[in-house]
């Protein structure tokens, strides 16, 4: 859904991209750095320092928007930085999802690891049947389609965080609305990739 309202954001983007691209990174290395700050916000949450993994979650995922901000107000956009930003965004989900695992979240109808899994593979899916949509040529644009894109999910995991600084046992319900939407999400792409949508 968010993903579909990209253009309002447009001028919030030419200001971000203006003010980091004086910072002498180039956008590649914006979005190295986003892994790195994953994986501080990850062994922060195995460690149970909940602030300090918020605060780092919140940049690691800021800085995926400033890398693309970066890249279009340069005009240094390339189809290589494009796939390292896909991949490296694949890590920082997958890391920050793995690091629930580590937690002793209650049980609601399923074990909170099916539930970690499901969100996680329902993430996977969702990119992946995008990609497969268009490597297969059943369509012609990438799809963007569907109830949660990655703006979505981002949120989510930001919010079980948000909720682990108060109640470690309330990270569990952002998860399970992530489990069950994203794979809904993968269902309606991949609908929409065999009705070539």
């Amino acid at each position: 859904m968010l993903a579909e309202s990209r253009e309002k954001f447009k001028k919030i983007e030419i200001f971000f991209g203006k003010i980091f691209s004086k910072f002498g990174l180039s956008p590649n290395q914006f979005t190295i750095l986003t892994l790195l700050f994953a994986l501080i916000s990850f062994f922060s949450l195995l460690k149970e320092k909940m602030i300090l993994a918020l605060i780092f979650y919140f940049l690691a995922i800021a800085l995926d928007f400033i890398d693309g901000a970066v890249a279009r107000f340069k005009k240094m956009e390339t189809k290589k930085g494009a796939y390292l930003d896909t991949i490296f965004d694949r890590y920082v989900e997958g890391l920050i999802l793995l690091s629930f695992l580590f937690f002793d979240l209650p049980k609601i109808l399923l074990p909170a690891n099916v539930w970690i899994f499901l969100a996680f593979f329902g993430s996977m899916m969702t990119t992946y049947s995008k990609a497969a949509a268009k490597e297969k040529e059943l369509v012609l644009n990438e799809l963007k389609k569907g109830f949660f894109g990655r703006g979505e999910r981002v949120i989510l995991i930001f919010l079980a965080i948000f909720l682990g600084v108060f109640n470690k046992n309330l990270m569990i319900y952002p998860l399970i609305i992530l489990a069950i939407f994203s794979n809904i999400t993968a269902f309606q792409r991949i609908s929409f990739a065999l009705r070539g949508k």
